[in-house]
């Protein structure tokens, strides 16, 4: 599989084409100082093969913002010197922190703006970047991802709604792309050109007179003219369009923008593949050949290894489906893709990060601080006789499931994932919960439903699955009233 290829990315091997992108996930301090818990979240990645793990955003400066890591001083070196010493030392996968640079929020909604900032403030932040890289190359990193997306300060300056008119102006490409320009110019000149820089930034802004694809095209291609290393692509996140609520500082996920961000259940999957795939044909055109990452709702090995083989993408970044599973690489690499543990994207790690509580996943065993670990034996949950009971019945426009508990096998029982069949179409998981109950809201008067439900532990293990029922879904009054008279 090409997913399983190794890939130089300028003297950073990677293991394989799988990254993790970063993903905030509470566990540090307020000092910003590592811990333990940090640790072992990445190391849990590295455990399972992942090819490039990247770290949660790191501040390059010292404003207050909650748990978030730090490399604003050398005092922080130590600390990401030992986790990087544990994941080099539980795989080959290559580790990099993502540095990063935000403007002041209040709890009354208000909220900093990069026109506000003065040619001495530029500078420092110029300067901080810099410095960052140059600690994070001492800590022993692979390399260094500067993060240019969503509603931070870099991705500001890149925003078709930048209101800077100076030699950063908004108006024009080349305005709004010179700030980037200097900070890697200063990370460079604090790194050198033998190690890795990586880039984050928005495919598309998703917010109201944001750019679009066709911008990011041409700022893809000044990235690589400037000489990154990979690009990695995200979407939306934007402050713009974010909700305020009361008392709390604005959360840049809560809008339009944060949906396209993090893709809930109800968007399909792979929604922004063409992205990607527009800007790395736009730069392999122009003679460049920067690996480009695809994310955003990649879950399925057959989805991922399509993605590469078709020249779309040359790396794929899963966040949630990885946290969900932190073993899917090993699982694809010794043919236990039916042990994955599917990400159903209920966005319930999105939650706790905008409450500010530590992120785990809604699939892990209860009351875990991380993904248990692997086993690849063992014997997986079941029904008695094979039967669980599966009973459906119609109420007020929905479908209403209910199933007996499954028994455990070598673990325990941790959740069910549950198998739609609409009409004649392949089975599709709709849920996967902790209980024995569903309601489907999400069906049509008219057609023919089938279900069947399999019971899972926290490894993976799952079920066979249970008898397949059906029920025909009856069309509301009015409908099947018109359709007498047609």
């Amino acid at each position: 599989m090409k997913l399983l290829e190794p890939l130089n990315v300028n003297g950073m091997v990677l293991p394989n084409r799988v990254a993790v992108p970063a993903m905030v996930t509470r566990l540090s301090g307020e000092d910003g100082f590592v811990n333990d818990d940090i640790i072992d979240r990445y190391v849990r990645y590295a455990q399972g093969h992942v090819g490039l793990i990247v770290v949660e955003a790191t501040a390059v400066h010292g404003n207050k913002s909650g748990p978030l890591l730090r490399l604003s001083s050398d005092e922080f070196i130590d600390g990401h010197r030992r986790l990087t010493q544990r994941v080099h030392d539980a795989s080959d996968s290559k580790v990099v922190p993502q540095i990063i640079h935000f403007l002041k929020v209040a709890r009354n909604g208000w909220r900093q703006t990069i026109d506000s900032l003065s040619e001495e403030d530029i500078e420092s932040i110029i300067r901080q970047f810099g410095e960052a890289a140059a600690r994070a190359r001492a800590a022993g990193y692979d390399g260094v991802e500067l993060h240019s997306a969503h509603a931070y300060t870099l991705s500001s300056f890149l925003s078709r709604r930048n209101p800077r008119r100076d030699g950063y102006d908004g108006r024009t490409l080349e305005g709004r792309l010179a700030m980037f320009g200097r900070v890697m110019e200063s990370v460079r000149r604090h790194v050198g050109k033998d190690w890795a820089v990586g880039v984050r930034f928005l495919a598309e802004e998703a917010i109201k007179e944001g750019y679009t694809v066709e911008d990011a095209k041409r700022i893809a291609l000044r990235m690589a003219d400037l000489g990154v290393d990979y690009i990695s692509l995200s979407v939306g996140g934007k402050f713009e369009d974010a909700v305020h609520r009361e008392g709390q500082p604005l959360y840049p996920y809560t809008g339009y923008s944060g949906d396209r961000c993090m893709p809930g259940d109800w968007y399909p999957a792979m929604p922004h593949a063409h992205l990607p795939a527009a800007i790395k044909q736009y730069i392999n055109a122009k003679g460049f050949s920067v690996p480009v990452f695809s994310v955003g709702k990649i879950s399925d090995p057959v989805d991922a290894e399509r993605l590469l083989q078709e020249g779309k993408a040359d790396i794929i970044g899963m966040a949630r489906q990885l946290l969900a599973d932190p073993d899917w690489v090993r699982k694809v690499e010794e043919s236990r893709t039916d042990r994955i543990v599917r990400c159903i994207y209920c966005n319930v790690c999105k939650q706790l990060d905008e409450k500010f509580k530590e992120v785990n996943c809604f699939l892990w065993p209860k009351n875990a601080r991380q993904a248990p670990p692997d086993d690849a034996g063992g014997e997986a949950p079941h029904w008695p006789d094979g039967d669980a009971g599966l009973k459906l019945e119609t109420e007020r426009g929905r479908i209403k499931l209910a199933w007996k508990a499954a028994l455990p096998g070598t673990a325990a029982v941790t959740g069910y994932n549950v198998y739609r069949i609409e009409a004649e179409d392949d089975p599709v998981i709709v849920e996967a919960g902790k209980t024995t109950k569903y309601t489907d809201a999400n069906v049509l008067g008219g057609l023919r439903y089938g279900y069947f439900v399999r019971a899972h532990d926290a490894q993976g293990r799952a079920s066979p699955p249970s008898a397949v029922m059906h029920l025909d879904m009856p069309l509301p009054d009015l409908v099947a009233s018109e359709a007498s008279h047609a």
